[in-house]
């Protein structure tokens, strides 16, 4: 079967002082998976990956010169945002029906997908990171970058974009702000989702370390086309840029969870 690594790492320059994460880039599985039991269509929706965000991303590297770590696996095989123990790491059930490959799952397969895709892709991250304060001799302010539906089932959701977080604010407040500058956006402060999560990304990688940090979460609607990622890379470069020439986000620091 051709393999599916289990991250991209895109090179950029570590003294803009960022480090770019896509923890749902694409929605891929292995061939021997066979879609994992699930109509190929399924792939195509939110519940496989985060739509848009992979084009972001590599707009945004581009435009700030910044190093970035995708994922290269769908979340329905495993979800790289989700603690080891978390009961949500391999979804048993989409849209009211069981996953025939992930239910019933043997503790081998479990391991396995641990081993390959998982753990890999935070090991990179890892990586990037220690690269980045290596090179600089400071932690770099971590971005993570992610999309939403316009509905949580029949209702609306009215923000277009979202940041998440949990106990660490430094990075949070000047970037709500700068979003909220945007003349006719709509910015959710913890929406559509809370941010404390025990387990996930940014608090594998940045509660618990102490790293200046903050998950955007961008509608995917607004980003599902080249104008879309476009307009958002524009909006979102000058101040992810402008945060990280504060001295203060490039700090360890600690703060206490929600989590």
């Amino acid at each position: 079967m051709p393999k599916i690594n289990a991250c991209e790492r895109i090179a950029g320059k570590y003294d803009t002082g960022l480090v770019l994460l896509a923890d749902h880039a694409r929605a891929d599985v292995p061939e021997d998976y066979a879609d994992l039991g699930l109509d190929r269509s399924v792939f195509s929706r939110h519940v496989a990956y985060d739509i848009g965000i992979e084009a972001l991303t590599r707009a945004l590297a581009a435009r700030l010169s910044a190093p970035a770590v995708l994922s290269t696996f769908s979340r329905l095989l495993i979800d790289p945002n989700r603690g080891e123990d978390d009961p949500t790491l391999i979804m048993k059930i989409s849209d009211g029906a069981i996953i025939p490959a992930n239910h019933p799952l043997e503790r081998e397969e479990r391991e396995k997908r641990l081993a390959l895709f998982h753990r890999p892709y935070h090991q990179a991250v890892d990586q990037m990171i220690d690269e980045a304060e290596t090179a600089t001799g400071r932690p770099p302010l971590v971005i993570s970058l992610h999309s939403f539906t316009p509905f949580w089932k029949q209702t609306a959701r009215p923000w277009h974009a979202g940041v998440l977080w949990d106990g660490d604010p430094r990075a949070v407040r000047p970037l709500l702000v700068a979003l909220e500058a945007i003349d006719g956006v709509t910015v959710g402060d913890n929406e559509p989702y809370d941010g404390a999560l025990k387990g996930d990304t940014m608090n594998r990688h940045c509660m618990t370390t102490g790293i200046a940090h903050a998950l955007i979460e961008i509608r995917q609607d607004l980003i599902a086309d080249d104008a879309g990622v476009a307009l958002w890379a524009d909006r979102l470069a000058p101040i992810l840029a402008n945060l990280a020439q504060d001295e203060t986000l490039h700090a360890r620091r600690r703060f206490p969870s929600r989590a």
